[in-house]
């Protein structure tokens, strides 16, 4: 699969800096409460000066909504919605520890975080304006359509994953105790994004690392490199590497050899206390010495 914003969003959005993690091997049986309690104190703090509204983060979120021609206390970008709820009430509910860590995390930050599973997206998963016909279900199993301009995470199968941008999930790719792969993706477009977007996906890439025998990736999109590619390896035993993650070019485009900037693209620390993987000055990642596992990147063109 491949994920990517249309060029019509990076023309109308060009300010956009979209943060990406893939992880597998993702189980239920954990618990995170530990790990998630500094992230919470982190937002706790912040809203203890000002209210999330006031927030530079929300506040560009909230220009977006605007510019999208929706009323900004009626749609809330989800993380709006999560800081909210946590100063009502004072803390989330837990719901799954994949889910807890990044809502904990985009607390934090004040940055919405979508989680997708990736077993039930088709093909690719666009963000794009939808044209009306594209079919959205509710976490209730209601069916709905997004309208004409709507911006919407969308697959193949023509199946929408999120409407309304970073307002609302769909049903059906939410996390679940059945998943094991996750796509997640980070958005923001304030003044400070594009520092705070690959601080705070590293950050979720250390904690799943340390939560979970596993070694997620994390990178940074752009204007210029605005695709990434996910494929699966299944057959494990004939190669070393358990996923690729692949910056690329959209689809039909021709590859570059821009070496990808080391700032953008940071490893999680391995079980051992070494990274997983390391960027050579060509810009491709290799294993680094006693590694278990690694990804293999390369940059991309529009």
């Amino acid at each position: 699969m491949y994920f990517q914003h249309s060029g019509e969003i990076w023309r109308d959005f060009a300010e956009l800096v979209p943060g990406i993690v893939f992880a597998e091997g993702i189980t239920p049986d954990v618990s995170v409460s530990d790990r998630t309690a500094k992230f919470n104190a982190i937002a706790s703090s912040r809203l203890a000066e000002r209210t999330e509204s006031e927030l530079p983060e929300i506040r560009a979120w909230r220009r977006v909504f605007a510019k999208m021609g929706l009323k900004p206390t009626q749609y809330r970008c989800a993380s709006e919605s999560l800081l909210r709820r946590s100063r009502k009430e004072g803390t989330l509910p837990r719901l799954h520890p994949l889910v807890d860590v990044c809502n904990a995390v985009s607390l934090a930050y004040a940055i919405p975080v979508a989680v997708f599973d990736v077993s039930e997206i088709t093909g690719h998963l666009d963000v794009r304006y939808a044209a009306g016909d594209e079919e959205y279900l509710t976490f209730s199993g209601q069916a709905e359509h997004p309208g004409p301009h709507e911006v919407i995470f969308a697959d193949r199968a023509r199946r929408v994953h999120a409407r309304r941008w970073t307002n609302r999930q769909s049903g059906l790719s939410a996390v679940q105790t059945s998943t094991t792969a996750a796509l997640i993706v980070a958005e923001a477009l304030h003044g400070s994004a594009s520092s705070d977007v690959p601080e705070l996906i590293a950050a979720i890439a250390d904690e799943l690392a340390a939560v979970w025998p596993i070694t997620p990736v994390a990178t940074v999109l752009s204007q210029s490199a605005p695709a990434l590619h996910v494929r699966a390896v299944t057959a494990v035993t004939m190669t070393p590497y358990p996923h690729w993650l692949i910056p690329g070019p959209r689809p039909g485009a021709t590859a570059c050899s821009r070496t990808i900037p080391r700032q953008l693209i940071r490893p999680a620390a391995d079980k051992r206390g070494g990274s997983v993987r390391r960027l050579e000055e060509d810009g491709r990642a290799r294993p680094s010495p006693g590694a278990s596992a690694a990804s293999l990147l390369r940059p991309a063109c529009s």
